[in-house]
């Protein structure tokens, strides 16, 4: 879903990534704890929302289905579900302003550079921009 490319592609690493590449990253015992925490505070809140949000899409779907769908019902429908989306986004995106937090300019870099967002490289660069 995109959900935190625009974090990603700028340079705030997330942490399911960072925990992945803990090894390569040096990371230390406290930035480990902190990056799990992070990452655990994230799921859990996803998680919540995007089962929430499923329920409304099933709710939607069964009025279409049983014809029972009014415009009024539809226009709150939707407007829930885009609020859920967008505050399943804000998690993700946090995500990653609290992970950069913990990490070195150099962690950072070499962050981008294992994802291959390494600005240096033509073949690399911003992989996702446009799509």
């Amino acid at each position: 879903m995109g959900l935190a490319k625009a974090a990603e592609l700028n340079h705030y690493p997330g942490p399911r990534h960072v925990l992945d590449l803990a090894e390569s990253l040096q990371l230390s015992e406290d930035q480990r704890r902190q990056t799990q925490a992070i990452f655990e505070g994230m799921r859990v809140e996803a998680v919540r929302l995007g089962q929430q949000l499923i329920a409304r899409e099933r709710h939607l779907e069964t009025l279409f289905a049983t014809g029972t769908v009014t415009e009024a019902m539809l226009e709150q429908l939707v407007a829930d579900i885009a609020t859920m989306h967008g505050q399943l986004r804000t998690v993700h995106l946090r995500a990653h302003l609290a992970q950069r937090t913990i990490l070195t300019p150099e962690q950072v870099r070499r962050y981008d550079v294992l994802r291959g967002y390494d600005a240096s490289s033509p073949h690399t660069a911003h992989p996702h921009r446009g799509h």
